[in-house]
């Protein structure tokens, strides 16, 4: 045992730092949190400007720093449940990641800060939320709606970066934080498994963002200017849009529709597991239809870019 009462890790077997960090802080999840703030951008402007970049550092920063103060939170459950994670198999100390925790939020809120006023005014609460999940809420049946929150937040954040305005981005923050919630319900059980209902919820939600995110807009006269139209929260009928937007929507369903669905025909542990995965990855085509649905197909086709990447980088790192 060592001085903090935790099983030695043999040096032979030890896994290096670097990779130990990884995995606490699920590297290949980080893919799926730019498209957020492009995302919220996209509603209120054509194209990311520093503001925006600034608003993707801070959320980058804050949703880390829920990964490592979930794992903190969790240690005594993990040393039961998952004793091959970085806190209960000694790779990294309890003190280093509540400590990483602290530091990731205090930087977020300082590119937040940096984004202006009224990007921090939604870090703030997006923060808040972050701590109040994993400190208490995840346990609760309040959890599920925390995290959608939190996410519906990183969303509102890039449009409060960018224009200093949340409310054209309230439209895609609902639909952003509906799959969300749905995905967090699944994960609740993602290590006992458990009843089908929950898997064929978050099917059936799939589904449903999926026919909203690829009916042709209503024809809208040529006139009509970008900020009333993002204002309305309706899509955008330039040329070309319409046929991203339903190609990244058609994505979104392929990655997350199938490992639903068979989590709903057998939902144990495995397979549960295998329907949060790909629920994550399939926030990023997610992100990559509404950004194209408000008329950003250079956002739009950047998020889509990192999709790719995350599926390679979790080959290595798990998501969940």
């Amino acid at each position: 045992m060592t001085g903090e009462g935790r099983p030695a890790v043999p040096d032979r077997v030890r896994p290096s730092r670097p990779a130990a960090w990884a995995e606490l802080l699920r590297l290949p999840a980080l893919f799926t949190v730019p498209g957020d703030v492009l995302a919220g951008a996209a509603t209120v402007s054509g194209r990311p400007d520093p503001r925006t970049v600034w608003a993707i550092g801070s959320s980058l920063c804050l949703y880390e720093a829920g990964m490592a103060l979930n794992d903190w939170a969790d240690r005594a459950e993990d040393a039961a449940e998952r004793p091959h994670r970085p806190l209960p198999s000694g790779r990294v100390r309890p003190a280093a990641a509540l400590t990483a925790a602290c530091a990731l939020t205090a930087t977020g809120l300082a590119l937040a800060a940096r984004a202006g006023r009224p990007a921090l005014a939604v870090a703030a609460p997006l923060a808040a939320t972050v701590w109040a999940y994993d400190l208490g809420l995840k346990r609760t049946p309040a959890g599920p709606l925390a995290m959608a929150t939190a996410r519906a937040l990183d969303l509102l954040l890039g449009a409060a970066a960018t224009s200093g305005r949340v409310r054209p981005a309230l439209s895609s923050a609902a639909l952003l934080g509906t799959h969300t919630l749905a995905l967090t319900t699944v994960s609740r059980r993602e290590t006992q498994g458990g009843s089908p209902l929950t898997p064929l919820t978050a099917l059936a939600t799939t589904g449903a963002l999926t026919h909203l995110l690829t009916r042709r807009p209503p024809r809208t006269p040529l006139h009509t200017d970008r900020t009333s139209s993002a204002g309305s929260g309706a899509p955008s009928a330039a040329p070309g849009g319409h046929a991203l937007r339903v190609a990244c929507a058609l994505a979104y369903a392929a990655t997350a529709a199938r490992p639903y669905l068979h989590a709903a025909l057998n939902p144990s542990p495995p397979l549960t597991q295998r329907a949060v995965s790909g629920g994550i990855r399939a926030t990023i085509p997610l992100q990559a239809a509404l950004s194209a649905r408000s008329a950003a197909p250079v956002s739009a086709l950047i998020t889509a870019a990192l999709a790719p990447l995350a599926a390679r980088f979790a080959k290595k790192v798990s998501v969940t």
